[in-house]
């Protein structure tokens, strides 16, 4: 059975996110998209990099399957840019704070910058 694609904004990223629905949050992406993370481990002048559905649904799938809680707290939206930001807890205490920036083309992701920190 094929996932329904649904447009891209704000409330169905939160939906996607806190539900933990990897396979929802895949299906927001264009074939070719690509997603870059900045965090301590990968500096802005080397971010890791993640390109394609393929890729992006196992990142997807990675992270909705950790025992963790997400909360899409803003979101703002303006032409096909899509902006949100994201506190994250494991069960242990440590917290994860993400603000994401997405181009979108055609109502799909087409690019995404992570810039996320980690309790240490």
């Amino acid at each position: 059975m094929l996932t329904k694609t649904q447009a891209v904004d704000g409330a169905a990223i939160k939906k996607a996110i806190e539900g933990r629905d990897g396979k929802m949050l895949s299906s927001f992406y264009a074939d070719d998209a690509l997603v870059r993370v900045i965090d301590r481990n990968n500096p802005p002048s080397k971010p890791r990099e993640i390109r394609g559905r393929a890729a992006i649904t196992t990142f997807w799938d990675d992270i909705c399957s950790r025992a963790m809680t997400h909360k899409v707290d803003t979101t703002i939206a303006h032409g096909d840019s899509l902006a949100f930001t994201q506190a994250c807890a494991y069960p242990d205490g440590t917290k994860v704070f993400c603000a994401a920036m997405l181009e979108l083309k055609n109502g799909l992701i087409a690019r995404q910058t992570v810039v996320q920190a980690w309790d240490e």
